[in-house]
């Protein structure tokens, strides 16, 4: 009867969404709270327990905050706004956006800015969509709204999937880049038939372990400030490198290979893979009747950077650039091993961040009496297995490319313009002119049309490539 009483009386526990310079003090403004009689960390009542959960676009960070329950007004400026959002967006889609250019063709460049611009006005409906029901403050809470407890257990999965392709792609980067940050380094052991490569990422990776035992995410919570450095400096990196590193800029970049196109416009829609932690941003911004124009500049941008470091890139390497511009940088220079380590440090940090929503969801399902050292057991074991589980398939699906294209049309496509676009005719339904309803068909159409080609082509290289490494 307790825990009915919990679930029925207790508030859902809300997202905040940041991966930025104003991360942790969003995170903590935007805290949820729960009754008195349910502290599922230590499984004891009459605690107070308040988290947040820190999201980088599908990527997740949780403070825990115990003591009295406190009330935050929301007081993000414009400029705090396009901070969180910019920091949000620029993440791991970066790297292949100058892969993405050349395999596409430079008139690919207008699909990477169309989608930008329909990534932008899906973040504006959704802010629609929440000026409508002042009781939703995240993206599962649009998904109610709209169409019910489908819609949040919809929307959650897509969510979750998005998180666990994204660490897998973080693994792969993870891998790919080591043997470049430790070269010279020979690693062997007669009794286990595993590479160097492989067994540095899987030292990695146990170094990043622990991290999944903590029961107190805020002492790292600073590894969301840190992820945003690291994509800072890799672009910084790479325009050093065109500006200094003796490269010759000018390599002929096609027209346009229309059979890569479904690929590459899954690897464009992963890099603004974000709309997931924009009802957070929303929520705590002290006028949110600007978050249209927070929107508007920050994906203004975005996209700028995007398109610079996607020609940037392009031009300096040509067909020989790799699916991660970091792996083309000439390894004797300086801004190179910068980015290099920037790259290798994301992954590492990432990992107790952002499975933090399955952890949350865990602990809400174990049995109210268990302990706190039994739940903390539970979740580092769990936590353990999912992580070497994701280590298992980096290391035997190691293609970044295909794998971050996949996820990109699967799961982003849904997340950033189909669900949207769904969601906001549902709830507005009847209130909008027929002009407006086109628009949004029209975006699921050309979503859904993405995401059927994309997955199809990314998945059909993702295979072949397995077969040759295998016939290999």
């Amino acid at each position: 009867m307790a825990s009915l009483r919990c679930w029925s009386l207790c508030p859902k526990p809300r997202q905040v969404a940041t991966e930025s310079v104003h991360g942790a003090q969003l995170a903590l403004q935007r805290l949820s709270r729960r009754c008195e009689t349910c502290d599922v960390e230590a499984g004891t009542r009459c605690k107070c327990r308040e988290e947040a959960v820190a999201q980088d676009g599908g990527k997740v960070a949780v403070v825990e905050v115990k003591g009295e329950e406190r009330r935050s007004e929301p007081n993000s400026s414009f400029a705090h706004s396009v901070i969180n959002m910019v920091g949000m967006l620029i993440g791991l889609g970066q790297l292949s956006t100058p892969y993405a250019l050349e395999n596409g063709g430079w008139a690919s460049v207008f699909l990477l800015i169309g989608l930008g611009v329909m990534c932008t006005y899906t973040a504006h409906i959704i802010g629609r969509c929440l000026d409508e029901d002042s009781g939703s403050k995240t993206y599962q809470d649009i998904g109610e709204q709209a169409f019910g407890v489908k819609g949040r257990v919809i929307a959650s999965t897509f969510i979750y999937l998005e998180i666990f392709l994204a660490l897998v792609s973080y693994t792969i980067s993870l891998s790919d880049n080591l043997p470049l940050v430790f070269a010279g380094v020979h690693l062997h052991l007669p009794w286990l038939h595993l590479s160097a490569t492989q067994l540095l990422t899987i030292i990695a990776v146990l170094v990043a372990l622990p991290s999944l035992w903590l029961r107190d995410l805020s002492s790292i919570s600073f590894l969301s400030f840190a992820g945003i450095i690291m994509s800072l400096l890799i672009f910084g990196s790479v325009v050093c490198t065109a500006a200094f590193g003796g490269v010759n800029l000018g390599k002929h970049i096609p027209v346009l290979q229309l059979e890569k196109i479904p690929a590459v416009s899954g690897l464009y829609m992963f890099s603004y893979a974000g709309h997931i932690v924009f009802p957070n941003i929303y929520t705590a911004m002290k006028g949110p009747s600007s978050f249209t124009k927070v929107s508007v500049t920050s994906f203004a941008v975005v996209t700028a950077l995007y398109v610079a470091l996607a020609f940037v890139g392009a031009s300096l390497f040509g067909p020989a650039v790799s699916s991660q511009i970091t792996l083309s940088m000439p390894p004797h220079l300086v801004v190179s091993k910068v980015a290099l380590w920037a790259t290798v440090l994301t992954p590492v940090t990432k990992y107790a961040l952002e499975f933090a929503p399955f952890a949350i969801q865990l602990q809400h399902h174990l049995p109210e009496g268990m302990g706190p050292r039994a739940r903390m057991f539970v979740r580092g074991a769990v936590g353990s297995a999912v992580l070497l589980v994701i280590l298992a398939l980096a290391l035997s699906v190691p293609y970044f490319q295909y794998v971050l294209s996949l996820t990109g049309s699967l799961v982003s496509v849904a997340i950033c313009v189909i669900f949207p676009c769904a969601f906001y005719l549902k709830i507005y339904w009847g209130r909008v002119p027929k002009s407006t309803v086109t628009l949004n068909v029209v975006l699921m159409v050309t979503g859904v049309v993405l995401a059927v080609v994309g997955t199809i082509s990314s998945a059909k290289s993702l295979v072949q490539s397995i077969q040759r490494g295998h016939a290999a």
